[in-house]
């Protein structure tokens, strides 16, 4: 999702656990029929190492009279990453890319220097229930990538390594972990982890990361002592070994992280830069109509929000 009406998310609750930087309390707001929570950007956290948005799509069940319409509206120096657990939304882009995503899968679109997309409920998927559940990230680009050519990749889950270990289960869906590397390629040091535990179960969280977060998705999660429910994000503080903890229901979690930009970036709207010009630059290209359509979604796009 890329328009987001809801405030900052929130601070959360003191805690005891000396490892823990921030804890997150994302911010809702419904859209289309189904709520979405932001975690990143936050007024306590901008990124966690390339990840300057992280957004909880649902669960939710869409009635027959209701879709995913997200209509075209561009990106501008970063890359979204699409993934879900439940449901499926149909991706076009400027590029002429057309394909359902599905449960497991990836979508990584890289804007560069200018892409225009639409997510939208398959029309064969309409006038029945739907249920929807997933995440929305986007990854900054580094500074010599940020004006690089569009481009769009789609990984299947059945390529993507899978954990099994001692009541543990998951997926590396982008980077390296635990010995095992996904075949998404990004332009800089990347950790994206799908992890489920059983009940009681542990987990090491190592700190070869420089940066690292995860976000409780369903369950409760035990880390030294402290507990921590569904839907906050905790932010590790660097170099610090970390052990996950199961509550007595099971934890699902997604682990994320990676290198620390070596530079600020800026955000206006669903555009990203580490130049306050250059989004002045993408706002004068959407609003002028100067960014590339998207094949067979050319009759409705997002217009660019008033200042």
């Amino acid at each position: 999702m890329s328009f987001f009406p809801g405030t900052d998310p929130a601070p959360g609750d003191a805690f005891a656990c000396d490892a823990i930087e921030n804890l997150i309390i994302p911010r809702s707001s419904d859209i289309g029929g189904f709520s979405v929570r932001r975690a990143l950007p936050s007024r306590q956290r901008r990124l966690v190492g390339p990840f300057i948005f992280f957004d909880r799509m649902g669960p939710a069940i869409l009635k027959p009279d209701e879709a995913l319409d997200v209509k075209p509206h561009p990106h501008i120096g970063l890359s979204t990453v699409t993934y879900l657990f439940d449901g499926e939304i149909k991706h076009r882009d400027s590029l002429g890319t057309e394909l359902v995503i599905k449960p497991g899968d990836i979508n990584l679109m890289t804007a560069g220097r200018g892409i225009t997309h639409s997510e939208r409920t398959p029309e064969n998927l309409r006038g029945h229930p739907l249920s929807m559940s997933g995440l929305q990230t986007w990854l900054a680009l580094p500074d010599n990538k940020e004006e690089i050519d569009p481009a769009f990749a789609h990984t299947g889950r059945e390529v993507m390594p899978e954990i099994e270990w001692d009541g543990a289960h998951g997926r590396v869906v982008i980077g390296a972990f635990e010995g095992l590397a996904s075949p998404v390629s990004t332009f800089t040091d990347t950790l994206y982890v799908d992890l489920r535990l059983e009940p009681g179960k542990s987990f090491p969280f190592g700190a070869g990361h420089e940066e690292r977060a995860l976000y409780i998705l369903a369950g409760e999660l035990e880390i030294a002592g402290d507990r921590f429910a569904a839907d906050q994000l905790l932010v590790f503080r660097a170099g610090d070994e970390i052990t996950l903890r199961a509550g007595p229901l099971g934890c699902h979690v997604m682990l994320f992280g990676g290198a620390a930009l070596n530079s600020k970036r800026y955000i206006w709207w669903n555009f990203v830069s580490s130049s306050k010009e250059r989004i002045e630059k993408a706002k004068e290209e959407w609003r002028t109509g100067r960014f590339d359509i998207v094949p067979g979604d050319e009759e409705e796009f997002v217009p660019l929000p008033s200042p």
